[in-house]
C-alpha cells in the first residue's frame, strides 16, 4: 500500500483532494491531504514543509503529489522525510534561489484569459470548490527556493493537456528544460482531481504498481 501525500496549490485546502483520496482508498491504498497555512502571513516555504512532514506522521512508503504552486513545497517534503517517488501535477517547477513571484518571467509563462481553472469540472463541483477557496498570502511567494539542487528522489511529471493555466505546449518545455525529462500526460484541466478524479487514482497508483 502508498501513502500518497497530497499538496495542494495556492489558496487551496484539503476539499478539493477528497475525491481523489476516495477513489486512492477504494484502490487499497491512502491519500492524506495537507492541510497548508496558506492564509498565515507569518509562514514561509518551511512552515509549508511543516505541515506537510506533520500530516505525513509516521506514515512510510510514501509518494509525494504536488500540484501547481504546491511544486514549491513538495521537493522540500522530499528533502526532509524518506520518500518513495515524486509527483509533480501540472506544478511549478523550482530552481535553486528562485522565487514563486519570478518563475512566471523566467519560464515565459504568458497570462490567459477566461476559466483557466475549471472549465472541465463539473459545475456542481466548481461551484461548491468556490466556497472552499483560501485566501494566499504572499510570503511564500517572495521566498528563494532553499535547495541547492533538485532533492534525489526519482520523479515523475504528469502533465495536463487540457490545462488552460500552464498549457501543454508551455509546460512541455518547462519540464524538459528544468527536469530533462517527457513528462507524462493527461488529458484533463488544471484541476484533475476534481475533473478526472478515477483517471487520476488509476494514473497515480501505476507509478507504484
Amino acid at each position: 500500500m502508498a501513502n500518497f501525500v497530497l499538496i495542494p496549490g495556492g489558496g487551496s485546502g484539503p476539499w478539493y483532494w477528497s475525491l481523489l483520496v476516495d477513489e486512492l482508498r477504494a484502490r487499497g491504498h491512502d491519500g492524506v491531504a495537507v492541510d497548508l497555512p496558506s492564509e498565515d502571513d507569518s509562514a514561509g516555504l518551511s512552515e509549508y514543509a511543516d505541515a506537510a512532514v506533520d500530516a505525513i506522521g509516521d506514515r512510510r512508503d510514501l509518494v509525494v503529489v504536488g500540484h501547481s504552486l504546491g511544486g514549491f513545497t513538495a521537493p522540500l517534503v522530499c528533502a526532509r522525510v524518506p520518500v518513495d517517488l515524486l509527483v509533480m501535477l501540472t506544478a511549478m517547477i523550482p530552481a535553486p534561489g528562485e522565487t514563486a513571484n519570478d518563475w512566471w518571467a523566467n519560464t515565459g509563462h504568458e497570462s490567459l484569459d477566461g476559466d483557466t481553472f475549471f472549465h472541465d469540472v463539473p459545475p456542481e463541483l466548481a461551484a461548491e470548490s468556490t466556497k472552499d477557496e483560501r485566501d494566499q498570502s504572499g510570503t511564500p511567494m517572495g521566498e528563494p527556493w532553499p535547495l541547492p539542487a533538485w532533492p534525489d528522489v526519482p520523479t515523475r511529471f504528469l502533465l495536463c493537456s487540457e490545462d488552460r493555466f500552464f498549457p501543454a505546449e508551455f509546460m512541455r518545455r518547462v519540464v524538459k528544460d528544468r527536469l530533462g525529462v517527457t513528462p507524462d500526460e493527461i488529458a484533463t484541466g488544471h484541476m484533475p482531481m476534481l475533473a478526472r478524479p478515477k483517471e487520476l487514482a488509476d494514473r497515480l497508483i501505476s507509478y507504484v504498481t
